[in-house]
């Protein structure tokens, strides 16, 4: 009995594990088909949150999709400007722009009062508009610096971020501002050569996109960084100096017609084009910096002229250098009286008239050619039409409707006609080179070139005779304060009355000087102006006490970085024979 008890036990005992052992295996079956049912439907999940997500943007406005994809587009590349010698004028630098997705922003308020921990002169109205406009892309900041980037990504905004873009970077500032031009925000050039760029294709091919990233060769210029830095240095000087509303200067060479240097000030600094009062107001002041007098204006270039009338003279066979005419008494014309600045008051030589300026003597010269020879000879000399050159916004020359006598005499002194300096240097050129008429140019060009697109307009007797001329008034004359000792500088002055709404200030001159150097081989020429100087050199408002002496600085300091040797004693000396 206790035998079959026993045998009970143990069978019951084995059906209890046994029933124990599936129950756990049943237990284990079930949290793993809970577990891949979780799996199963984080999937799940992230599929229809994934869909969602295409279907929204499938859906959504393709003018706001094209605006973000923007964000990573293409980068539009310029290439570098280079001076002559290699050295850089303007290159592109790699800046970072801000912008916001304003479907994202949370907060615009909490966002601007942010942002404007950071951005200077942030316009809270135009940029909450933004924020607020419920579209998909909004500029908010172009090109900024990399602490401004840094600190607004320590912001933490959510719905903002930064695009990479181009920013040009000019490293001498203003120096060579008025040349180089600048170029707006999306790297698109307006002014000077940077516009010229854009003209010969490189717009067209950034509408094309092919300039995103892609090496381009750089431009070379016909400037000399070093030569540009001293004119545009002296220019400077003599504007505080002379308190002068403004002066500029140019250097040519005269048998190329490259332009080696040119500066106008006021200028400005083409990496900040344009500057923000603290009102937030454009600086109108800072923008007059943009006007080239140079190049983009036009002046009655006063005794300049005076060269122009006496070749005129010299070509038509009217005269030579030993002809007399008789500034012993002044003209009468028109209700109009023209007499001489410390008139000599007796016949003069046409060295004489020269040396002393006579107008008496230059109106007797012109009068002798006549009204249309006059005319027609300044017309082939290009005083009279717009000049043809790389550089944009040239002024186009002013004249008479309808010369007549007195126009004809008085734009023999450098009245009643108005040019740009550079034309004036240009023309002036045509007189010393020999007689050739060469269009100037920024960029390089071969004395081959040169010659190949070059226009006689004067006899090389003609031009032997006007360097006779200048050498001597160099050395005699108005031009003796812009001798320079072992250059043998050569020039005409040009003192004019200013016209300040429609009539002559007889108070405010517009003073100039053309000069040519050295005068035993000549290959520079060399024009400065001052605007409305109140003094100059010993008290003096004339351009023998302004323009004259900016010339005589440009030369000393630059002569020989364009390769001149001086020259001293007997070696400098000329005679009539050497011209």
């Amino acid at each position: 009995m206790i035998a079959f008890v026993m045998r009970l036990r143990s069978r019951t005992h084995f059906s209890t594990c046994k029933n124990r052992a599936f129950i756990g295996t049943a237990q284990r079956r079930m949290d793993a088909r809970q577990r891949l049912g979780v799996i199963i439907a984080g999937f799940a999940i992230v599929f229809l949150v994934t869909l969602g997500r295409l279907v929204q943007y499938g859906l959504s406005d393709p003018i706001a999709l094209a605006s973000i994809n923007d964000i990573t587009g293409a980068i539009a590349s310029r290439p570098d400007i280079i001076d002559r010698n290699g050295q850089l004028l303007a290159t592109d630098l790699r800046t970072m722009s801000l912008y916001a997705e304003p479907r994202r922003i949370v907060d615009a308020d909490e966002a601007v009062e942010k942002l404007a921990t950071v951005i200077p002169n942030l316009d809270w109205s135009d940029t909450h508009k933004k924020l607020q406009s419920g579209s998909a892309f909004q500029w908010l900041r172009r090109q900024l610096t990399p602490r401004q980037q840094s600190d607004i990504l320590a912001l933490g905004i959510p719905g903002i971020g930064f695009r990479p873009e181009k920013r040009r970077f000019y490293p001498g500032g203003p120096t060579a501002s008025h040349i180089l031009g600048h170029v707006n925000v999306d790297n698109q050039g307006l002014a000077g050569m940077e516009r010229y760029i854009d003209q010969q294709g490189l717009a067209d091919l950034r509408a094309a996109g092919l300039t995103a990233d892609v090496p381009l060769e750089p431009v070379k210029l016909s400037i000399d960084l070093r030569v540009q830095h001293i004119v545009r240095e002296v220019a400077a000087r003599a504007m505080t100096d002379y308190q002068a509303e403004a002066a500029g200067a140019v250097v040519l060479d005269m048998e190329t017609g490259e332009v080696l240097a040119m500066a106008s000030v006021p200028d400005y600094d083409p990496n900040q084009p344009s500057r923000t009062l603290p009102d937030g107001s454009v600086d109108k002041e800072y923008e007059k910096g943009w006007f080239n007098r140079i190049s983009n204006a036009t002046f009655e270039m006063g005794s300049t002229f005076k060269s122009f009338t006496l070749a005129m003279g010299f070509d038509a066979g009217k005269i030579n250098l030993n002809s007399v005419v008789d500034a012993s008494r002044p003209i009468r014309m028109g209700g109009f009286t023209i007499k001489d600045f410390k008139g000599k008051n007796r016949p003069l030589s046409i060295i004489e008239v020269f040396q002393y300026s006579s107008n008496i003597g230059t109106a007797a010269v012109a009068d002798m050619v006549g009204i249309e020879g006059h005319q027609e000879f300044l017309t082939r000399l290009g005083l009279l039409s717009k000049m043809e050159t790389e550089m944009p916004g040239v002024a186009t020359p002013t004249q008479p409707r309808a010369w007549k006598k007195i126009n004809s005499v008085t734009i023999s002194f450098g009245h009643g006609v108005a040019t740009t300096p550079l034309q004036t240097a240009v023309a002036a050129a045509s007189l010393i080179n020999g007689g050739n008429l060469i269009p100037p140019t920024f960029l390089p060009r071969s004395r081959d070139e040169a010659q190949s697109i070059a226009r006689t307009v004067v006899a090389e007797k003609t031009s032997a005779d006007m360097r006779y001329l200048f050498d001597w008034n160099g050395m005699k004359g108005s031009g003796r304060n812009a001798q320079v000792a072992g250059f043998n500088v050569g020039g005409k002055t040009g003192t004019a009355d200013k016209v300040i709404n429609g009539r002559y200030a007889s108070d405010i001159n517009f003073n100039a000087f053309v000069a040519a150097f050295p005068m035993d081989k000549p290959r520079y020429i060399v024009l400065t102006i001052v605007d409305a100087p109140r003094t100059g050199v010993n008290g003096g408002r004339t351009a023998g006490s302004t323009a004259a002496p900016m010339i005589k600085e440009i030369i000393s300091r630059a002569g020989a970085l364009l390769g001149v040797q001086p020259r001293f004693g007997e070696d400098g000396a000329l005679t009539l024979a050497d011209y």
